[in-house]
């Protein structure tokens, strides 16, 4: 993750190196933009529903069809395995 341009230094926190220099520490405390974490359990549970082709994906299936979804696959995985093995 990148800096961000509001992210404050002070010269308290640059530490003299060997070679003279000093190394400065990027402060990300005052970054108040925090991300929201995906639920990763869902999204392995339908992306396993969907591999089985259980009657969860199944019903999901038939309401993303009659709200007009697209993005939907019609087959299973093991559908689409078997059909592309065969």
């Amino acid at each position: 993750m990148a800096a961000a341009r509001n992210a404050s230094t002070s010269n308290s926190s640059k530490k003299p190196l060997k070679n003279g220099r000093s190394a400065e520490r990027l402060s990300f405390a005052k970054i108040t933009d925090t991300l929201t974490v995906p639920d990763l359990l869902a999204l392995q549970t339908e992306s396993f529903d969907w591999l089985v082709g259980n009657d969860l994906w199944k019903e999901r299936a038939a309401e993303a069809k009659a709200a007009g979804r697209q993005d939907l696959p019609s087959l299973t995985g093991l559908e689409e395995i078997f059909e592309e093995i065969s």
